[in-house]
């Protein structure tokens, strides 16, 4: 049973599918994995959530910070930034169905027989996984139950270290922050969550990744940072997000093979 792992994809459904047929998908054998972000910022979110949810079982995913920031925008925690394309989306008649499906994604997917952990952003430092898990599940609880709560909770850029998270709020936010919106951190692992750049142009700050070069770590998969363009230089670390809604690539990654696939159109 292959399994493909696939970057943001962000509404751009018709990449999707050309990536699809590139690697002859399946249905029946193969599974996609999703890095979070299916929506915003491209032409289609709305026919890529209908497939998506479509696949059921066949498709792991995992929440991005669109994802989140459009569930807050539905429950009215948030506005809608025009320039994330999601009208026909928010107007759709299924969308109280799309919404309930997307409440119970996941923000980390994780295979412990394997040791293979596919989350949108990344790992905190200093974070083992099992209670990187346990607030993950906590916050997909909350998502599921009580969204308001959540949602009141959730913008901030503090506690930017674990050993700092003091409240339940506090847990739900550094736990989002990491999962879906982290790219580097300061030197002592804090989380830096404004700097977009490659990390060839940031000199002061280091890539969250670069905290986990020594094993053992899981195999991490994450999407996110499209200025990387799917590079990551540690062993066991891989990078998905190749910014095809920025006019790049779309690009999957066979878990089996250790093989990419990337399209254009």
């Amino acid at each position: 049973m292959p399994r493909y792992v696939i970057g943001d994809v962000q509404g751009c459904f018709k990449q999707l599918q050309s990536l699809l047929t590139k690697i002859q998908f399946d249905p029946k054998l193969d599974e996609l994995w999703f890095c979070g972000d299916l929506i915003a910022r491209g032409p289609d979110s709305l026919a890529t959530l209908r497939f998506v949810r479509s696949l059921g079982d066949k498709a792991k995913v995992v929440l991005g910070n669109h994802d989140l920031h459009f569930l807050a925008c539905v429950f009215g925690f948030a506005k809608v930034d025009a320039k994330d394309l999601l009208d026909e989306l928010l107007q759709s008649p299924d969308l109280p169905d799309l919404v309930q499906w997307l409440q119970q994604q996941p923000l980390m997917h994780f295979e412990p027989e394997e040791q293979l952990l596919l989350v949108h952003a990344g790992l905190a430092p200093y974070w083992d996984i099992q209670p990187a898990l346990d607030a993950a599940d906590q916050v997909s609880t909350v998502l599921k139950h009580q969204p308001e709560k959540l949602f009141t909770a959730m913008y901030g850029n503090t506690p930017t270290l674990w050993s700092e998270v003091r409240t339940d709020e506090e847990l739900w936010r550094f736990t989002i922050n990491s999962c879906t919106r982290m790219r580097f951190c300061l030197t002592n692992g804090a989380l830096e969550l404004k700097e977009k750049r490659h990390p060839d142009k940031v000199s002061n700050l280091v890539p969250w990744y670069l905290f986990w070069q020594q094993p053992p770590h899981p195999q991490i998969f994450f999407g996110h940072w499209a200025s990387l363009m799917g590079q990551s230089p540690v062993a066991g670390i891989h990078a998905l997000d190749t910014g095809c809604v920025w006019g790049n690539y779309l690009t999957a990654y066979c878990i089996e093979t250790e093989q990419r696939y990337s399209v254009s159109d």
